[in-house]
């Protein structure tokens, strides 16, 4: 597996890590023992980085509280992001943002359920938040207290994260960017360049249609891709996203290939520090950790993103 530094932290990351939404039974229900699995297949393979948020699972939390179980023992060799700013709000028990003490209360829950005395990175979980004065100082507290190391957002709005850097404090972003959504190459990305955020990407699989397994025939049983179905929201993009696959299908076959050249595509971004594809199973896991093996070349990347139009 290839490292990368995180950004200007100076750390050296894999360049896939683990995405642990998919462990909390919003995707599906897996078992304990799955999650654990998961975990450390993914450890094994290679990935140091892993990714949670305390809204993460079924119920809230459970993405963390499984995290810190599958990570006992070997915490001190992994950096642990996590993310405040989403708990309860499926269950009507949102914590209010009301002052430096909610953050602090919130990430010290953290550090609860995935049992660790510290958090490398937790991030801003409200992607179009006005006035991330509160989650600053909140955040600056927690380091004050030896809780925390780093701190950012995770957002796909460049005007947002200017607001959040306004201090200049910001080591880390999250944003949504695959072959299906290149948005982030214009002007987010190099945005991070310039002032040393170390860049995480989430969503490389596009939720999973960048395996190339989904048709407009296919149905979803999950909470987070119900949207997919026939009169669901999200039907269109959905429809719009297979053409594509399909359309790169004619030069990487589907499965394994196909998202091992996804999550590749984004890793070989220069700005892109690590890519933290899901998975449900050690099977997943080790797939996609075989994305990290090499990068991309500008001239791949060109090619790929061609075959998708």
């Amino acid at each position: 597996m290839l490292r990368k530094q995180f950004g200007r932290l100076g750390w050296p990351v894999s360049v896939v890590g683990l995405g642990t939404w998919n462990i909390g039974n919003q995707w599906g229900e897996i078992d304990e023992t799955t999650a654990w699995t998961t975990i450390r297949a993914a450890y094994e393979a290679g990935m140091t980085l892993f990714d949670t948020a305390e809204s993460y699972g079924i119920p809230n939390g459970l993405s963390e509280f499984r995290l810190g179980r599958g990570l006992a023992g070997i915490r001190h060799n992994v950096v642990i992001v996590s993310k405040i700013g989403n708990w309860g709000k499926r269950t009507n028990g949102e914590i209010p943002k009301t002052g430096v003490d909610s953050i602090r209360v919130s990430g010290h829950a953290i550090l609860g359920r995935l049992r660790t005395d510290y958090v490398d990175v937790i991030l801003c979980h409200e992607g179009d938040v006005a006035d991330p004065t509160v989650y600053l100082e909140g955040f600056e507290a927690l380091k004050a207290e030896g809780c925390l190391r780093a701190y950012g957002i995770s957002t796909n709005s460049l005007d947002v994260l200017k607001k959040f850097n306004v201090n200049d404090t910001c080591s880390v972003v999250q944003v949504d960017y695959s072959l299906l959504n290149r948005g982030p190459e214009a002007a987010f990305l190099p945005y991070c360049q310039e002032h040393g955020i170390g860049v995480m990407v989430r969503g490389p699989l596009a939720k999973g249609v960048l395996s190339g397994r989904y048709t407009k025939e296919s149905t979803f049983t999950d909470s987070v891709r119900a949207g997919w179905n026939d009169e669901g929201a999200a039907r269109q993009t959905f429809l719009k996203q297979v053409a594509q696959v399909e359309k790169l299908a004619q030069i990487v076959p589907p499965g394994p290939e196909m998202v091992a050249a996804a999550i590749r595509y984004t890793a070989s971004h220069p700005a892109v520090s690590v890519t933290i594809p899901g998975a449900k199973s050690a099977e997943q896991a080790r797939t996609n950790a075989a994305a990290g093996e090499r990068l991309y070349t500008d001239t791949e990347m060109r090619k790929l993103a061609a075959a998708v139009g």
